[in-house]
């Protein structure tokens, strides 16, 4: 239930308060489109045969980063759009935060302080409440980020995030001359005390990050990979050797370089891993076994579960998000 997580501030809830009565909400049609499928597989555990695919809304303007507030409804960014919004149970959607410096990947800590990676001005802090707002790091080693692209918060505060370094041009096409000189592609962690370290610097694209529900592995979507990457996590929050945990469906060669489209990670109670790809909703177990793909309208980007027993499972990707009723129910210690 949303009341394992709700250790968050007062602030959090009086910001919910706050929007609903400061924003208009905008309702819309929950009609669905008729290219792609509307209806689930069958997913032992995950999701019943049939399940729709129910569309919330398209035309945002970007689409990343969900996370789950305490009352059980979602925020998501508008990248492109420079702004965060919530989209409430019954579908309406208002702006929740405006001007967020291009936030793209979300998170929450224990205090409830909203954390994003940030693409306008490429950098990881806080963004609400005001009063908290602040930048924890913006460049490695005197290079700054390339683009941060997603972060998961631990439970001891401790902030993992990934930068994909610059955006990937078509093979022979050269960069533009007054392009910036920009950090590497790297997994990053920020302790709880505030110190930077780079933990890994080997991953072509890294994309969508995660942790196992007991943190003890700590999972990266690569982008131009064939394989979601875990690590395990030693106690001072670094990190052992890369494996390849599983294999991605629809691996492919590009005018940009392989890719996978991986990207968004979630998990559930029972440690379920998530992932938003080129081929719709990729499930594996624990162990990294595939469970089942669920193809969507739109190619998905990212995703969270949310409501009340958090088992709904929101999707957003390509400027719609979506939401689907699941069997599973997503992990209750973090907010997504």
């Amino acid at each position: 239930m949303i009341q394992r997580y709700t250790t968050w501030r007062p602030h959090l809830a009086a910001l919910v308060a706050t929007g609903l009565a400061l924003v208009a909400a905008d309702i819309t049609a929950n009609a669905q489109t008729a290219a792609g499928p509307t209806t689930t597989p069958a997913i032992a555990g995950v999701v019943a045969a049939g399940t729709p695919i129910e569309l919330i809304r398209d035309g945002f303007t970007g689409t990343e980063g969900p996370v789950v507030l305490p009352d059980g409804s979602l925020i998501f960014t508008e990248t492109t759009a420079n702004r965060i919004t919530r989209i409430a149970a019954d579908g309406s959607t208002s702006t929740f935060l405006d001007n967020s410096n291009g936030s793209n990947g979300l998170g929450f800590n224990a205090s409830g302080d909203l954390y994003a990676v940030q693409v306008l001005k490429p950098r990881v802090g806080i963004v609400y409440p005001p009063s908290h707002a602040r930048t924890l790091a913006d460049q490695f080693e005197g290079k700054p980020f390339g683009r941060p692209n997603d972060l998961v918060v631990d439970r001891k505060g401790g902030v993992y995030f990934t930068d994909s370094g610059a955006p990937p041009r078509p093979a022979g096409t050269p960069a533009p001359a007054d392009q910036p000189v920009v950090a590497k592609p790297a997994v990053y962690h920020i302790t709880p005390s505030g110190e930077l370290q780079r933990i890994a610097a080997d991953i072509e694209r890294p994309n969508g990050i995660q942790l196992s529900p007991d943190e003890k592995v700590l999972y990266v979507a690569n982008t131009a990979g064939e394989h979601v990457l875990a690590y395990d996590i030693a106690a001072d929050g670094s990190i052992g050797p890369r494996r390849n945990f599983a294999r991605l469906e629809g691996w492919r060669k590009t005018d940009t370089g392989n890719s996978s489209g991986a990207d968004g990670l979630a998990v559930d109670n029972s440690g379920r891993l998530y992932v938003a790809s080129t081929a719709g909703i990729q499930i594996f177990s624990s162990k990294g076994e595939a469970l089942g793909v669920v193809a969507l309208p739109k190619a998905p980007q990212n995703l969270a579960f949310a409501g009340p027993d958090k088992k709904t499972l929101y999707v957003v990707g390509r400027g719609a998000a979506y939401k689907i009723a699941l069997l599973a129910e997503g992990y209750g210690g973090r907010a997504k």
